[in-house]
């Protein structure tokens, strides 16, 4: 596919550079347009390196190809990412008074806009006039997040991630396309009518008011697994430790997915059980803590009384109640996150795991510093209750739950 990323003059362009590489690493044929001050955060180079295409501002480039037109003629899809509260207001004016500004005029295709600016600026009358101008004429609006911005400053106008940029957009490319309808009647058929729990993110255990025992847990590929089930048609609870607000923007305003919000492993645990007692099939995506404190402080550990023993015990395995309790014709998915020094070692960790834990299916992956948690990709092995690998993928958190959720249709096909 043939896609266009506009790149407008905010500080969030440089998780557009993790944008692009998503899309081109999924066989997608990139072109950047930046604006002049998108290159004072993210240069020339980097978009080229990126992209594997050419990028300039200019409409007096590549004249005899009449560029600034064959850009936005040829795109299947444009994405405008970060799209600042100036962008906005151009687009909404229709001016264009740069390649990007004729590339938006000259395109027929989807339109998908991220805005990313202080929360002043979108609360704005005029940004919202703008918004709801656009949104009128088709143009389709992702994020912004709730959350921390430039400056110390707290609240909407955060750009949503990378991969879930992504991710809505293909989607929206999908719905919108000549065919849609044939081509998406069998990844929307095979869920509809079912229930499905999803855990993601990460536990913390208090130790007191202050300071909690946690995880590096995104919450990224639980959230990406709640909502590929929901677009193949399944109702989705989506039971979520500690997931910051970006994360889980999408999947907030989806008809089908219901967000229940916990933070320790004992919640987790209660509100799966909850969840699982009325679905098909059960996923323990969220990385619970393995161990809380015995006794937690009322009041905040000081340094000036010394360096403090803690106490830990175990928490509850809640992959196992589940699997204790689950329903006939009832599916149960695990994951596990291991660290391991190669392949063959990851591949003997998860099999002993799932043969401990009992589930119909175990996800493994290997994490590291800079591997799985905290990322915007994924890599894992998917394992039968036997332990036989039966599925593998890499590439973003959306792909690796489509492969999980066809593991999951292929092993309840095979059970009917």
């Amino acid at each position: 596919m043939f896609v266009v990323v506009g790149v407008t003059g905010g500080i969030a362009a440089y998780k557009t550079v993790q944008l692009v590489r998503t899309l081109v690493t999924n066989g997608h044929e990139v072109h950047v347009v930046p604006t002049e001050d998108a290159l004072r955060f993210v240069g020339t180079a980097t978009w080229e390196a990126v992209s594997r295409n050419p990028v300039t501002t200019s409409v007096h480039d590549d004249v005899a190809q009449v560029r600034h037109v064959a850009l936005g003629t040829s795109a299947d899809l444009v994405i405008i990412a970060p799209a600042t509260a100036n962008t906005l207001a151009k687009m909404a004016a229709g001016l264009a008074d740069s390649l990007l500004g004729v590339t938006l005029l000259a395109t027929t295709a989807p339109v998908v806009v991220a805005p990313a600016m202080h929360t002043a600026m979108w609360e704005h009358a005029a940004t919202q006039a703008n918004i709801a101008t656009l949104r009128a004429r088709g143009v389709h609006v992702v994020g912004p997040a709730d959350g921390p911005l430039t400056g110390g400053d707290s609240g909407p106008g955060r750009m949503v991630e990378p991969d879930q940029i992504a991710d809505a957009a293909l989607r929206i490319v999908d719905a919108t396309a000549p065919d849609a309808t044939e081509r998406q009647a069998p990844a929307t058929a095979d869920l509809a009518g079912l229930s499905v729990a999803v855990s993601t993110g990460g536990t913390r255990e208090p130790i007191d008011p202050v300071r909690y025992l946690g995880n590096r847990s995104s919450g990224r590929q639980g959230t990406a697994l709640a909502l590929a089930a929901a677009a193949r048609g399944a109702e989705v609870t989506l039971v979520a430790a500690h997931v910051d607000d970006g994360v889980l923007a999408e999947a907030s305003t989806h008809p089908r997915v219901r967000i229940v919000r916990v933070s320790t492993a004992t919640e987790l645990g209660d509100e799966m059980t909850r969840a699982a007692a009325r679905a098909d099939v059960v996923a323990m995506v969220a990385a619970v803590a393995d161990y809380r404190v015995a006794e937690v402080s009322h009041t905040k550990l000081r340094k000036e009384d010394g360096v403090p023993r803690l106490e830990l015990t175990g928490n509850p395995d809640i992959l196992a109640g589940l699997v204790a309790a689950r329903r006939p014709g009832q599916t149960i998915v695990g994951f596990a996150a291991e660290t391991a020094a190669t392949e063959a070692e990851l591949i003997e960790r998860g099999r002993r795991k799932a043969a401990r834990k009992g589930a119909d299916l175990l996800v493994v992956n290997l994490v590291d510093w800079d591997q799985g948690f905290e990322s915007a990709e994924n890599a894992v092995l998917v394992l039968d209750a036997a332990g036989e690998i039966v599925a593998e993928a890499s590439g973003t958190k959306r792909a690796v739950a489509t492969t999980v959720l066809d593991a999951v249709i292929a092993l309840r096909t095979a059970e009917i």
